[in-house]
């Protein structure tokens, strides 16, 4: 069985102790109990130096944890979340009988995006502002593909998700199965590397520092008039990310808990 590296982190602020560790790049986070953060990376070696780098100001402990224990746990303790006209439900659950809201599963596994995390929910509403319809969408680090599988019910004509991680890709491809009535096609590629071409509107759910450091990329990914989503960044990290991105223009700043999400689109003159 696949166990994932991870950090046990005895905080009330687990959103400092992300951010002090987001050089290692972590990939996501379990902060359900009160007093404590499980914070997940993407190899034993990132884990032990995060580790490292939080036992000065932290009670932290190494684990190794089971994919099948995670999910098991997720389903016992997630509800649906809901978003302006999306739900999102941790198994198939019964439908809603608005015939205007859309619905979506997602189940719980290291691909995360639950719904349950900020940053998730505020691109989802960031998606429900844009005019999706008929528009191409790029969701850049898609994790369990649950914001590619959002815009293609939106409406979107063609809805991309890229990641680094080959789990989070076939976490994405098995919820994607359980919403037929998406069309998304999710892809295994670094982000510096993907041949995508580019789309209407790029969603890039990252971190503050890969936002930073793939600034170039992202750009290039967005057609002309297209929008630019950029969340996963907390608010103290908010001028030093828009600093790489010096020929956009903020159409849209939202927080909640202390991340941003921030829709961007192109001045009108560029350097």
């Amino acid at each position: 069985m696949k166990a994932y590296p991870a950090i046990d982190v005895q905080t009330d602020s687990p959103d400092l102790a992300v951010a002090l560790v987001d050089d290692f790049g972590p990939t996501a986070v379990d902060d359900q109990h009160t007093g404590s953060a499980r914070i997940f990376f993407p190899s034993s070696d990132a884990r032990d130096a995060a580790l490292r780098a939080l036992a000065s100001r932290f009670d932290v402990t190494a684990v190794d944890v089971p994919d099948e224990d995670w999910a098991r746990r997720s389903q016992q303790n997630l509800t649906p979340i809901s978003v302006g006209r999306i739900t999102i439900f941790p198994r198939p659950d019964s439908l809603p009988a608005d015939p205007d809201s859309i619905a979506i599963v997602v189940v719980p596994s290291m691909g995360f995006g639950t719904g349950h995390h900020a940053t998730t929910r505020l691109c989802i509403a960031a998606l429900q502002r844009l005019n999706v319809a008929g528009r191409t969408v790029l969701d850049v680090g898609t994790g369990s593909g649950v914001l590619a599988i959002a815009a293609s019910l939106l409406g979107a004509s063609r809805s991309v998700g890229l990641d680094d991680d080959a789990d989070a890709i076939t976490a994405a491809q098995e919820n994607l199965e359980l919403n037929p009535q998406a069309e998304a096609t999710m892809l295994v590629a670094d982000l510096r590397a993907a041949d995508v071409g580019s789309a209407d509107i790029v969603i890039a759910n990252l971190t503050g520092g890969l936002l930073i450091s793939a600034a170039l990329t992202l750009q290039d990914f967005v057609a002309r008039g297209g929008s630019l989503v950029l969340s996963g960044l907390m608010a103290v990290e908010e001028r030093d990310v828009l600093a790489t991105f010096p020929t956009w223009t903020v159409e849209h700043r939202s927080e909640e808990d202390e991340w941003l999400c921030l829709t961007l689109q192109r001045s009108s003159v560029r350097s």
